[in-house]
């Protein structure tokens, strides 16, 4: 079965996102370098609301660079007529590997990339139902390229992917882990929030770490 990535919009952002497509018999990988998409339009940034958001809402300036832990009020359109808004929080940045990746067939193109998982605990804080919608994080490489999270129609146990759950409304909130996979074995410098091109990106950065095993996750249950 093959992966299913979500729908972008070319003109809402800088450049094109960097895709990867996984399969339980075959897997490619796909990039473009593009432009700069790093976020250093620095005329963009502002503190006031920059898309309408329930009273006692308070959006975080565009720009803030945070730590893993620290939480980010957030509001974006994931279509033309509905407004989201969500408490982020990156808690983990996990370099992960290929050996995770137990059967599941993967050609060289990529191979020659590296796998990230990054955590985030994600709250519903708008008016509007985000069910099915995608986690609006991407991870940024040693090149400054936005990298898009891959998706499993299959359950991919080490790392879900997946998107917000088929009903995600108000005061709702998930644990997400998403898989990234950096091209040309690049790193991973930071991770995004940035979900139009004028948006001055908010960043959460930290040290990695190498992903729980089930039997260390068992151990703390």
């Amino acid at each position: 079965m093959i992966a299913r990535l979500p729908a972008r919009s070319a003109a809402r952002l800088l450049a094109l996102l960097l895709a990867s497509t996984l399969a339980l018999t075959a897997c490619s990988g796909d990039d473009d370098p593009g432009e700069d998409p790093s976020g250093d339009d620095t005329g963009a940034a502002t503190e006031e609301a920059y898309l309408p958001v329930p009273d006692g809402v308070e959006l975080t300036a565009q720009g803030e660079e945070l730590a893993l832990g620290d939480t980010a009020t957030v509001a974006y359109e994931p279509r033309q007529d509905v407004v989201g808004a969500l408490d982020i929080t990156v808690t983990r940045l996990d370099e992960a590997s290929f050996d995770l990746f137990v059967g599941w067939e993967l050609k060289p193109e990529t191979r020659s990339t590296a796998p990230y998982f990054v955590h985030a605990e994600v709250t519903n804080v708008g008016d509007s139902d985000l069910g099915g919608r995608d986690v609006p994080l991407y991870a940024v490489d040693g090149d400054n390229r936005l990298i898009e999270a891959s998706t499993f129609v299959s359950t991919f146990r080490p790392c879900p992917s997946q998107p917000f759950p088929k009903k995600f409304k108000p005061g709702d909130t998930v644990k997400a882990c998403l898989v990234y996979l950096a091209p040309d074995k690049g790193d991973l410098t930071a991770v995004s929030f940035r979900p139009t091109e004028a948006f001055t990106p908010i960043t959460w950065t930290g040290e990695l770490t190498k992903p729980e095993t089930g039997d260390k996750k068992k151990q703390k249950g």
